[in-house]
């Protein structure tokens, strides 16, 4: 069978909007990643962000394959799933859970920094910056459990704004600042930067890369995911080395490394009570550029620019937190306290409010380089996960569809070894441990956090009569909420091009007003003489205006899918998706066989191999009169 998600709808994304919002998550973290690197790395920053450009593109190559071969919500934690099993799963959630927990905090904190910079002071510093990065985390997580949905549009728009602010401001420098001589002076072999200093750069480096988990979490909204995704993810690897390979290049020849009795630094990675810009460093880049009489504009601009971006940063990191906590949920990894949801706003409100309130925790003792260090070693275990993943999967299931494929390869005793995902993984592996035994409290709270979300995950599986490997799906059509409605996900199926509006609203009736999903399955016959994969141009169009028009009838949870399938197989089909997509109910027209009989050869099989209730929807005949509708449970 063939299925093709149709273009155009709220499930549907294309290179573009994937691209979008992926760099808008990746590109905000260099406002404060910057700062953080240059305080170790002095002169060798550049040298470190390409260093850790490298392994972002390595990680990049793993979650392309991973994620096209299982176009799924969940990045690594679904990755290990497939490969080894649900304790893995949760152990690559809950460090995902810590690297939403940790952005939320370090993007809500630099925030007050580059307002600070601009307007006020006091914002730069303790206990200023503090106070505003909790009002920030405070009103986003109130704002996420009333349920205010996410500006898509305007997130792709200050995405592309910033793309083009960054990509303006290296060509700017390029010309008034860059200085191959001042960069070759800021460096001090084995001295400034120490070599310890310079390896620790690195993981604290990769975090400027970190959000590549957005795409594969958006994967099952994408368009023919197999291609768009590795297409979307590899413009974020271009876009990103245009500007990080650049940007510290230009940072250091306007603000160099100056030594004073035997202490080097740069501005960059100087507090803002000793006159450095650590927590504004593009801002403070600005301000060395001599612009003229445009210089308070372009200062203004980007400071609020940057402030907006981190703002949007902060609430994109509840988001995470909201559906990972769901997801989670969902596998029986957390209790289901976690994801229940507001009775009211119908949001995990739960699972916001608990880990807003641990990213207020993070941010309350003001010191950025523990915030960047800890967001290291959560993303640094997450993406060695993956690349563990892909590598197993390359060994166990060599024959395994894989629409995209990582560069590299080695054939080792017959088995196929991914070049790409082993030497990534060894690399963010040596950048987890570098970034563990190196700083004591970020070894301290990051392994506390996963001792402890272990205990959680194993007392609350025992108390479930689970054990720790099996992958069980909580029962959604049992409400969480009382009056939830009663079937949480209800599967419409059309064929032979006919539809009748009555189909969404009998589903809608099943699915209730407000949650549950609908989604509209349309079947083309293929002849046998062709192809199954036939393009159908005809058939086609009238499928993508009937989920249209159902689409309209039903509101923005109305997703729909199109399959060609053989004379005969349509029932099949639709038994099959209705189990792959777990619904608790099938509305299908009532049609009679050819040649007599009550129910059409499709109904025959649903009906006689029904995964879930089935709700049979009568048609008007020719005059406009309905038959009947009925159900069968």
């Amino acid at each position: 069978m063939a299925r093709r998600l149709l273009p155009g709808l709220e499930r549907v994304l294309g290179v573009n909007a994937l691209f979008a919002t992926a760099y808008g998550n990746v590109g905000s973290s260099i406002y404060y990643a910057l700062g953080l690197v240059a305080s170790y790395a002095l002169g060798l920053t550049p040298i470190v962000f390409l260093i850790s450009g490298v392994l972002f593109y390595l990680t990049a190559a793993t979650y392309s394959e991973a994620t096209a071969m299982y176009p799924e919500a969940g990045g690594s934690s679904s990755f290990a799933r497939h490969a080894f099993n649900e304790f893995w799963s949760f152990f690559a959630a809950w460090g995902q859970m810590l690297n939403y927990t940790i952005t939320i905090a370090i993007s809500a904190f630099f925030v007050p920094h580059y307002i600070g910079g601009l307007f006020w002071e006091p914002l730069r510093h303790s206990p200023g910056d503090i106070i505003a990065a909790i009002g920030v985390i405070v009103l986003l997580s109130v704002v996420n459990v009333v349920g205010v949905k996410e500006a898509a549009g305007l997130n792709i728009f200050l995405a592309v704004i910033d793309f083009a602010t960054q990509l303006l401001l290296v060509l700017v420098g390029l010309f008034l600042v860059f200085s191959p001589e001042t960069l070759a002076n800021n460096v001090q072999w084995g001295v400034a930067p120490t070599w310890t200093n310079f390896v620790i750069a690195i993981p604290v480096g990769m975090i400027a890369y970190t959000g590549i988990e957005t795409i594969s979490n958006m994967a099952e909204e994408a368009k023919s995911p197999g291609k768009t995704v590795p297409k979307a993810i590899n413009r974020v690897v271009i876009a990103v080395f245009a500007i990080y390979a650049v940007l510290p290049a230009v940072a250091l020849s306007a603000l160099p490394v100056t030594c004073v009795d035997g202490k080097c630094q740069t501005q960059l990675g100087v507090s803002s009570e000793k006159g450095g810009f650590a927590g504004d460093p593009v801002l403070g880049v600005v301000k060395h550029l001599a612009l003229g009489p445009l210089q308070g504009a372009a200062e203004i601009y980007v400071g609020i620019l940057a402030a907006t971006i981190l703002f949007i940063a902060t609430n994109a990191g509840i988001i995470g937190v909201s559906r990972l906590v769901y997801s989670m949920g969902l596998h029986r990894q957390v209790p289901d306290s976690m994801r229940q949801l507001h009775p009211k706003y119908r949001t995990p409100w739960i699972g916001i409010l608990l880990f807003g309130a641990i990213a207020c925790v993070a941010v309350i003792p003001g010191q950025a380089e523990f915030l960047g260090n800890l967001y290291a070693f959560g993303a640094m275990l997450s993406f060695t996960i993956a690349h563990a993943a892909v590598i197993r999967l390359r060994v166990t299931q060599p024959d395994a569809k894989r629409p995209y494929s990582g560069p590299g390869r080695l054939r080792f005793r017959g088995m196929d070894i991914p070049v790409f995902a082993s030497v990534g993984g060894l690399g963010t592996l040596f950048a987890w441990v570098t970034v563990t035994f190196l700083h004591i409290d970020v070894a301290i709270t990051g392994i506390g956090w996963l001792v402890a979300g272990v205990l959680i995950y194993a007392v609350y599986r025992k108390s479930q009569g689970l054990d720790l490997t099996t992958t069980v799906i909580a029962e959604v059509s049992q409400a969480v909420l009382p009056h939830e409605a009663e079937y949480q996900s209800v599967l419409v199926a059309v064929e032979g091009g006919v539809f009748d509006p009555e189909l969404i609203s009998t589903a809608k009736g099943l699915a209730g007003e407000a949650q549950g999903a609908i989604h509209v399955i349309v079947t083309i016959p293929v002849p046998a003489e062709s192809p199954i994969d036939a393009e159908m141009p005809v058939q086609e169009a009238r499928a993508k205006a009937i989920i249209e028009e159902a689409r309209v009838a039903g509101g923005r949870r109305v997703t729909g899918s199109v399959v060609n399938v053989r004379s005969g197989q349509a029932g099949r089909v639709i038994v099959d998706l209705a189990k792959e997509i777990g619904s608790k109910a099938i509305v299908l027209p009532a049609r009679a066989k050819p040649g007599g009989g009550p129910f059409s050869r499709t109904l025959d099989t649903v009906l006689a191999e029904r995964p879930c209730r089935v709700i049979v929807q009568s048609i008007p005949d020719s005059l406009g009169n309905r038959g009947f509708i009925g159900g069968r449970a």
